[in-house]
């Protein structure tokens, strides 16, 4: 008698374990949960993608410092640290033209490439 409640036992433990694991799996075969772990899956491999990519830009920045402190030492800029000022380049005018000329009469209109003619 013990013998066979001790199978009996042991095949309704089975059959409780079996019947569980298949639920579970069932659900999450449904459109909900596959959307869900996908989404989630997404998200942590952008959150990789990023972390990556900020660290090759650190790297990068880190290496074009180093890079131009080189190259400032071999062409001799580092030296004098200060610049000079922008030069600031002027459209060819022609000063002859009336509207230059002190006392003329020539009537002055701000130039509007975009206005139909």
């Amino acid at each position: 008698m013990f013998r066979r409640t001790f199978w009996f036992s042991t095949g309704v433990a089975a059959g409780v374990w079996a019947t569980t694991k298949v639920n579970r799996k069932l659900k999450q075969l449904t459109p909900e949960s596959l959307a869900r772990t996908a989404g989630n899956k997404a998200i942590e491999a952008g959150h990789r993608l990023k972390d990556r990519a900020v660290g090759f830009a650190l790297d990068v920045r880190d290496n074009m410092a180093v890079r131009e402190a080189e190259l400032g030492d071999a062409l001799g800029i580092n030296e004098n640290p200060e610049l000079p000022a922008p030069r600031r380049h002027t459209a060819i005018e022609n000063r002859n033209h009336p509207k230059y000329v002190e006392g003329s009469a020539y009537q002055t209109y701000p130039y509007n490439r975009n206005e139909d003619h």
